[in-house]
């Protein structure tokens, strides 16, 4: 896998993970991004290993920053150290994402130039009923509110070209809500995406898993709740604004309906509640001119068709 870097976050890992980068290694890729995510003394023969092989690059964090921390730490040093590089692939350190798998989407993201999400199948019967769950209710949030249609929101193997990783790092969220956050970024940009299936490998119950179901799954479903809330709000606006106008001429002229210029303030007053929600709020990031153009270059056919309509 020429000019593409697989890319493994790893926090107290095992032998899995120096089995995972051997069999990489075999498979072709010729560069490797481990990232140490504060696992401390004790793991530091495991990393020693990782560092013997070549086409291995370690990538340390001195303390446990979170999945989405190690993730970006590894995409900047790819954006400033792989100027030939295409893309990279993320997957686990825990030895369940095969090698033919990794290869697989690696091979699809090369081919169509697309992000490519490695998913599941989760009516499998040795998946983990948390998990099975948790992935339902994610996938019908995305499908109904987001128009999102995705078979697997909780995968780590995902390949990323090139060109889209500068936005991933500006993402926010360090721990596992960087991944959802990711998503939302995909939807609210309309940036193309393809699926490949792969194997469901659950080792031991998901044991060697460091997700916390309480407290990362209020990371996550919190940030969904926020994102749904900016939506109703904007909606709430938009009908109010609506009314008032209505009420009240903004046009007085014959051949111009009074409803159209109406719809139209009342779209673009909502839109401006949105965007400044979900920036303030739900993605803890700064407005500023540039993504508020970006923001009504995707709205404004929206805008206008809504208005007309």
């Amino acid at each position: 896998m020429k000019n593409i870097s697989l890319i493994i976050p790893a926090y107290k890992p095992d032998e899995k993970l120096l089995s995972t980068i051997l069999d990489a290694k075999n498979a072709g890729f010729e560069d490797i991004l481990i990232i140490d995510d504060g696992s401390g003394k004790e793991f530091e023969e495991v990393f020693s290993a990782v560092k013997e092989v070549s086409g291995c690059t370690l990538l340390r964090h001195n303390v446990n920053k979170g999945k989405g921390a190690a993730l970006r730490t590894a995409f900047t040093y790819f954006l400033e150290n792989r100027d030939s590089g295409i893309g990279v692939i993320t997957a686990d350190a825990d030895g369940q994402h095969l090698t033919k798998d990794i290869v697989a989407t690696a091979q699809k993201m090369k081919e169509t130039g697309h992000i490519v999400l490695g998913c599941r199948d989760f009516t499998a019967p040795q998946v983990p009923p948390r998990s099975k769950f948790g992935n339902r209710c994610t996938i019908g949030v995305f499908r109904l509110f987001f128009g999102m249609k995705i078979s697997d929101t909780q995968t780590g193997l995902r390949a990323f070209p090139k060109d889209v990783l500068s936005e991933l790092v500006a993402i926010k969220g360090d721990r596992y809500e960087y991944e959802t956050n990711m998503l939302f970024h995909m939807s609210r940009n309309a940036l193309p995406f393809e699926e490949v299936t792969i194997d469901t490998v659950y080792i031991d119950d998901n044991s060697s898993s460091h997700f916390n179901p309480i407290r990362d799954s209020i990371r996550i479903y919190g940030l969904i709740i926020k994102y749904l809330f900016s939506s109703v709000a904007a909606t709430v606006v938009d009908e109010l604004v609506f009314f008032l106008l209505k009420q009240f001429p903004i046009v007085l002229i014959p051949m111009i309906p009074q409803t159209f210029p109406a719809a139209f303030l009342a779209r673009v007053i909502s839109s401006l509640v949105n965007y400044f929600i979900n920036a303030k709020v739900v993605f803890g990031s700064k407005s500023n001119i540039k993504t508020l153009i970006k923001y009504y270059a995707l709205a404004a056919v929206q805008i206008c068709i809504s208005a007309a309509v």
